[in-house]
């Protein structure tokens, strides 16, 4: 049996296994996070653009576009909302396998759910089974995949595929071919993570579109060949360094699910600003240090850190989410660094921009090879007065190891949609997805 088939299985089995609380509660949580990072997203560039640019393929369906508002094709639905959920970086990740599942799955399964009015468990565990899938592939092919490939663009469209599947209806055979498909759709290279652009959010948008696509055809009849995943032209060998590490992928398999080990980012910003961010925090708090009094920062991260976030002059928002410098003066001056981090009135402060010239990136060895299931900052705070704090950041705030409450995911929910949408529709759309047994609307 290949990969493509085993997953398969491994989906179909979770229309039947108990719910545990644990599992569901993870669910519940992860529905809740989707739309904090979501609805911010939903009244932005570029899902705000493509609403109107796609408005003549909106269809009929009863699946909610929140960008626009209007009730659409699951297809339309998913490719927006995914889009918007992906803007302000402050979606979920696997870090194991540095990848950010809910956008593109918790789109489409979402939007599928709403159009076929199915019930709050049938979504539930489509949504674990796509959480399962693709989180488990990112194993496989990590980290060299993510050299030349954004992996929530890659194996996003297939974790949709699978959640899609399992909500019309698949059986394991056609859930199997719905990844093999899913498998040919994907994509998404790193040159368009690099500077300006659109394309990386709309990156987990095609995500979602093109793994509808395939749960789609495969629930129509359509196949895909065997080995997509794993064989010698298969997705592990066209995007990574081999063929796969399966081993890994399958390991824990019925005693731990990816949905409960999940990432809730505590910043707006790249993950992988995270370590240097919490150990700046921690430094400054524990010796009572105001920005005034730095010299200079030298920040060691992983390979990722310095190839994707030494960007000493951000030109625009989206920039700034992946510049270590400008997100560490940011929070030394603010705080925190959350939307109003990257306001145009906030990103112009001159206080913010002198103080990034002291801040200095490089990769270090050593960080480098626990990447990704490690994820850690060496930092070096000189001051004026000629002292040198040493800091090594072991963990991230959000990570499994150092989890967010729950009354922190709720805090910032209610922080990230305060102006999008009223307050009492707010908080009865919470109150919906974190207890009540039914599908979420936004009424």
């Amino acid at each position: 049996m290949d990969a493509a088939r085993k997953f398969a299985a491994l989906a179909a089995s979770w229309r039947h296994k108990t719910l545990e609380a644990e599992v569901e509660t993870a669910a519940r949580r992860a529905v809740l996070d989707w739309f904090a990072t979501t609805l911010p997203g939903c009244v932005l560039a570029p899902a705000t653009v493509l609403a109107k640019a796609l408005a003549c393929g909106r269809g009929s369906g009863r699946a909610q576009c929140y960008v626009d508002g209007v009730s659409s094709t699951p297809r339309h639905a998913a490719l927006l909302n995914a889009i918007a959920s992906h803007t302000v970086e402050f979606d979920d990740i696997f870090r194991d396998g540095g990848y950010h599942p809910g956008s593109p799955t918790v789109a489409a399964a979402l939007a599928v759910a709403q159009d076929r009015n199915l019930s709050l468990e049938t979504f539930q565990r489509a949504l674990i089974a796509g959480y399962e899938v693709g989180c488990r592939i990112s194993l496989a092919v990590q980290p060299s995949h993510y050299e030349y490939w954004h992996t929530t663009s890659t194996i996003g469209t297939i974790g949709a595929a699978v959640a899609g599947a399992m909500l019309l209806d698949c059986d394991e055979e056609a859930i199997g071919h719905a990844i093999g498909l899913a498998s040919s759709f994907a994509g998404g290279h790193q040159q368009n993570l690099q500077g300006v652009g659109a394309a990386k959010a709309m990156h987990p948008g095609h995500a979602a579109d093109a793994g509808l696509l395939a749960a789609y055809a495969a629930a129509a009849g359509l196949t895909a060949a065997t080995g997509v995943l794993d064989g010698i032209k298969g997705f592990a060998a066209a995007t990574s360094e081999s063929t796969g590490n399966w081993a890994a992928a399958f390991e824990g398999i019925g005693q731990w699910t990816p949905i409960a080990r999940v990432t809730v980012k505590n910043h707006g910003c790249c993950g992988h600003i995270f370590p240097a961010l919490d150990g700046l925090r921690t430094i400054l708090a524990e010796r009572n240090l105001q920005p005034e009094q730095i010299a200079s920062i030298s920040v060691a991260g992983y390979a990722a850190t310095a190839k994707m976030c030494d960007r000493p002059h951000p030109v625009s928002a989206q920039d700034a989410r992946f510049s270590l410098q400008y997100c560490l003066a940011a929070q030394s001056h603010t705080g925190v660094v959350r939307l109003g981090a990257f306001t145009s009135e906030t990103m112009a402060r001159h206080d913010i921009r002198t103080f990034m010239s002291k801040i200095r990136v490089m990769a270090d060895d050593d960080l480098t090879a626990l990447y990704p299931r490690r994820r850690m900052a060496k930092l070096v705070v000189k001051l004026l007065d000629g002292k040198e704090i040493f800091h090594i950041q072991k963990t991230r705030k959000g990570d499994p190891e150092d989890p967010l409450a729950d009354s922190e995911i709720v805090s910032k929910y209610l922080e990230l949609t305060a102006g999008v949408i009223q307050e009492d529709a707010a908080s009865r759309l919470m109150n919906v997805i974190l207890y009540e047994d039914k599908l979420p609307r936004l009424v």
